[in-house]
């Protein structure tokens, strides 16, 4: 199982990956792309993915959001941008808090605030946020069921929990679907990854009146089928560098995980989803529970 400690780790030795191998961009993505009519291009679909998760979440300029391990905070200035919502960006990484601080700095206008802190642990009070918002970060949690309890207290009544992540499709799954996942998650940092339905029982029991689940993988298999393909071009380069102490385990690690990503979603191992849950308001008097669907 991975520890918070492994969290911090892989994401200080793998930055010079996300921000020049992945993306270039000035405030890079740290997730895949969302390949439709409306990105076609790598940067474009990286964007696109905040389009399509803010949709989902019907989020709106008088929104106030909780970024649940925003990285670098691309989602966070593409909210308080493009929507005018009030956002603030949660990292485990001060790092990563540090150079969105840096990004929002040169920023005018409405710009998100910044926060290190835990999302199982979530420094704020509760009823808080219109939108607690989690893209390719809930699968780091330890403790996903707590995810949800934390996401249910920060909501404000009538408040949406948007998550864009993995999801197995069975437990247990054949045992070389199941060295293909460990050897993909366990050296990013991922201790492991739920199926549709345990995350539906999580979102009932922390109160939740509803929860989806929508397989994505045909817009994001593009995006997947990239890094595959530029983690094969690194990997030969990748051990000499690593034997001559030019790259480091974990980067090397993390190349080969990538690949195993790719080669799992092949043998239908998981699936990349969209999820939803709603708080119900208080004059909601269906049980929790009582509306779910996933795949």
């Amino acid at each position: 199982m991975k520890t918070t400690l492994d969290v911090l780790t892989y994401y200080r030795h793998t930055r010079f990956d996300y921000r020049v191998i992945w993306d270039r961009s000035p405030v890079p993505a740290l997730h895949f792309g969302y390949y439709d009519e409306h990105a076609r291009k790598h940067t474009a679909a990286l964007s696109n993915m905040n389009r399509v998760m803010a949709e989902h979440a019907t989020i709106g300029p008088n929104d106030r959001v909780l970024d649940a391990g925003c990285g670098v905070g691309q989602a966070a200035f593409w909210l308080a941008e493009h929507l005018g919502a009030q956002v603030t960006g949660l990292s485990i990484v001060p790092e990563q808090i540090a150079d969105a601080r840096r990004t929002a700095s040169r920023k005018r206008g409405l710009v998100p605030t910044f926060e290190v802190g835990d999302f199982l642990n979530i420094p704020f009070p509760d009823n808080q946020f219109n939108v607690v918002w989690a893209c390719e970060s809930f699968c780091h949690a330890q403790d996903k069921a707590r995810f949800f309890q934390e996401s249910w207290r920060v909501l404000k009544p009538g408040g949406r929990l948007v998550i864009a992540d993995y999801v197995r499709l069975g437990r247990p799954l054949h045992a070389d679907q199941e060295r293909l996942l460990a050897e993909w998650l366990h050296p990013q940092a991922i201790p492991d990854i739920g199926t549709a339905a345990e995350y539906d029982a999580y979102a009932s029991r922390a109160g939740f009146a509803r929860f989806s689940a929508t397989d994505i993988t045909p817009n994001v298999r593009v995006s997947l089928r990239n890094l595959h393909h530029l983690c094969e071009k690194w990997l030969v380069p990748g051990k000499i560098m690593r034997t001559l102490g030019m790259v480091s385990p974990i980067r090397f690690q993390n190349v080969v995980a990538s690949m195993r990503q790719y080669e799992a979603l092949q043998t239908g191992a998981w699936q990349y989803a969209l999820m939803l849950a709603v708080k119900p308001v208080p004059a909601e008097t269906s049980a929790p529970g009582s509306a779910h669907t996933h795949p």
